[in-house]
């Protein structure tokens, strides 16, 4: 049957949807942008050191896309099956793409204790959530009518309760942390992560065209308590309806129109789509020089990926627990190896990633994806 033929019975359809999908994309990226803008100023508000707010509000709120995409996924009467997908896709494109496009841009050298501490840490939590998800809940596994082998896990909701607590552990652990720190060394972190609110405001108000006095109009309201609270709620109720157009969407079209399973769809587009705000922060800061955040931000959402969102996810799940599939088996995977990869690089002789780092993470970008369009048969399916 020509493709021709099956667009024009379902062309409505795929133009809504991807259009729905697309709009779900830019409210995640815009909703985590007004959340973090608006939490941590509210923290500063409340005299919060600023370090602890770039490891605890920040960390959460660049993670919050991949937080409501899978609460809106769990709470569905068939939900959660893009939960793993979304936690597991999310981190191979942090570490293989995000980091790789970083590390092309601009040398990424690694602090002694992340080499030592944040990034074993980062491995043992994948190698968990792998234990957590394949063996701990019971399993089936069989063959298809077309001889295709399957399997299927389930990650039980008491799982979830291990994963919040080892990442409310990690949150005290950093907290604890920053306070023995010096305040010259606190302002000195605060400085890779956070613009300067002085640059922000040094060209007069004459010289800017009306795109950059409304930004200038948004940085002085920043100042007032009301407006904080504000954009907090706004921008979490945007990435919450955002998440919700985007499980939707890409559902429908990857079942009903491509024909994709749900899992790929959650390893690929979804997991795309709620990684927009890491790599726009880290490839923004890798091109302004900042390297702290390039490799900070995207080591700290992996790990809230597994701890805060798979344990909350897990939660949510009640008595049905969580899917896991041999799509989340290979996920896990090559999320586990992408993180040695990562240590590997950085425990080198120059305690960096350079430019041979970042082709190397790319080509494994690749490889993975071909395997999965290829070996798992993802594709066009016409009948």
């Amino acid at each position: 049957m020509n493709f021709t033929v099956i667009l024009d019975n379902v062309g409505a359809t795929w133009i809504v949807n991807l259009i729905l999908l697309i709009l779900g994309f830019v409210l995640l990226v815009k909703g985590a942008d007004f959340f973090v803008d608006g939490a941590a100023g509210i923290a500063k508000k409340l005299k919060i050191s600023t370090f602890i707010i770039g490891v605890t509000v920040v960390a959460v709120g660049t993670s919050a896309p991949e937080l409501a995409v899978t609460i809106a996924d769990v709470l569905k009467p068939d939900g959660g099956n893009v939960v793993i997908g979304n936690i597991l896709g999310s981190n191979v494109l942090n570490i293989l793409l995000i980091l790789g496009i970083s590390a092309l841009i601009c040398k990424l050298p690694t602090e002694k204790s992340t080499r030592m501490i944040d990034m074993p840490f980062l491995i043992a939590i994948s190698v968990l959530f792998l234990i957590l998800g394949v063996f701990v809940g019971g399993y089936v596994t069989g063959t298809t009518d077309s001889g295709a082998f399957y399997f299927k896990g389930i990650m039980p909701w008491w799982c979830g309760l291990i994963l919040f607590l080892l990442y409310i552990g990690f949150m005290v652990y950093n907290v604890i942390l920053a306070t023995r720190q010096s305040k010259a060394s606190l302002e000195q972190a605060v400085a890779t992560t956070m613009p300067s609110e002085s640059a922000a405001t040094a060209e007069p108000q004459g010289n800017l065209n009306w795109y950059k006095k409304i930004g200038q109009k948004y940085e002085d309201l920043k100042e007032k308590t009301w407006f904080l609270i504000v954009i907090t709620i706004f921008g979490l109720a945007i990435v919450v309806i955002g998440a919700q157009l985007v499980v939707d969407s890409a559902t429908v079209v990857a079942q009903n129109l491509l024909r994709i399973p749900t899992e790929i769809v959650a390893l690929t587009v979804v997991a795309f789509g709620t990684s927009l705000p890491e790599l726009i922060t880290s490839v923004s800061a890798a091109k302004k020089g900042d390297v702290g955040i390039a490799t900070g931000n995207i080591i700290g959402s992996n790990i809230a990926n597994i701890l805060l969102i798979g344990g909350v996810g897990a939660l949510c799940s009640g008595s049905r627990g969580i899917a896991f599939t041999m799509d989340g088996i290979i996920g896990g995977l090559v999320s586990l190896l992408a993180a040695i990869l990562l240590f590997g690089f950085s425990m080198g002789k120059s305690k960096s990633l350079g430019k041979v780092a970042g082709i190397v993470m790319l080509m494994c970008l690749v490889g993975y994806y071909t395997f999965l369009f290829v070996n798992l048969g993802v594709g066009i399916y016409i009948s």
